[in-house]
């Protein structure tokens, strides 16, 4: 028996239908940083990223052809003196990429306690939304010509 478990590592948001899902890159086998993908409203997303030994100022933001890319590069530390026992925090760049939907827009993130959080809405036009086409009627009576 096989199992498909594709769905289950996919990174793409706004997308409200499994089938419209789509991967355009592959993710390194060590998955890092590790993320969370919320659905905090009906057009409304969390993404939420472990970035452990990050500043604000080592991590990028970047927004382009629907998609969102984060990557961060640590500065890099004085040489220390220690010797490492045991070395389990990683501390090396990353680059993620998100695959946005039509009319995801990023409202802004937040860095706190080592969890990168990134707010993202769905924001349709007016001119993209459905509408309503009234439909006008006629009577037989006023379809008919008048006679002299």
């Amino acid at each position: 028996m096989t199992y498909d478990f594709a769905p289950l590592f996919r990174t793409a948001i706004g997308f409200d239908r499994l089938a419209r899902l789509v991967d355009t890159l592959p993710q390194d086998a060590a998955g890092y940083p590790p993320y969370n993908i919320e659905k905090t409203g009906e057009d409304s997303y969390r993404v939420t990223l472990a970035v452990a030994g990050f500043s604000a100022d080592d991590i990028e933001l970047t927004v382009k052809d629907n998609a969102l890319l984060v990557s961060g590069k640590v500065a890099e530390a004085p040489e220390r003196k220690a010797e490492f026992l045991h070395r389990g925090i990683a501390a090396r760049a990353f680059s993620r990429r998100f695959v946005l939907a039509d009319h995801m827009v990023v409202e802004g993130a937040e860095l706190t306690n080592g969890l990168l959080h990134i707010a993202l809405r769905r924001v349709v036009p007016e001119s993209a939304k459905p509408r309503r086409i009234a439909i006008n009627t006629q009577t037989a009576s006023q379809q008919l010509p008048q006679a002299a």
